[in-house]
């Protein structure tokens, strides 16, 4: 087991944590800047303009699928980590080289953006965002 290795993979899986966690934020903050825009157009004339509403829904599904993205490759950085440092649960073990991080080698479902779209805290923090926005356009 090559430590150093180990340790190049565990980097890049911070990493890829971080930018999830980002996504996250500015996802929120963007939503919030369109909710705060609206808020602005509401005048004792005008109940305000709800396109802007409808409009957040757009960066949330663009972050949700970009923090989706970030999550697959920490799921793949994860499988070769534990391929390099012999903990592998899989029956497919990938014998990788010193140094050799082959992300093409880890495919499937385990490792697509569309698992990681569906993993229990993707769905509850941009299907929360996009269930409350169709329901605050809905209901305002």
């Amino acid at each position: 087991m090559n430590e150093k290795h180990l340790e190049f993979l565990q980097n890049n899986i911070t990493r890829m944590n971080q930018c999830s966690f980002q996504m996250k934020g500015w996802a929120i903050t963007i939503v919030s800047a369109f909710i705060a825009a609206y808020v602005a157009t509401i005048t004792d004339t005008n109940p305000g303009n709800k396109l802007f509403i409808i409009v957040a829904i757009i960066p949330t599904i663009i972050f949700w699928f970009l923090d989706s993205f970030y999550l697959s490759k920490e799921n793949k950085f994860i499988g070769m980590y534990n391929d390099v440092a012999g903990i592998t649960e899989d029956k497919k073990h990938i014998a990788l080289k010193e140094y050799e991080m082959p992300m093409k080698k880890y495919r499937g479902w385990k490792y697509s953006i569309f698992k990681a779209m569906l993993s229990p805290s993707e769905i509850i923090l941009y299907g929360l965002i996009v269930i409350s926005l169709f329901a605050f356009y809905k209901f305002v």
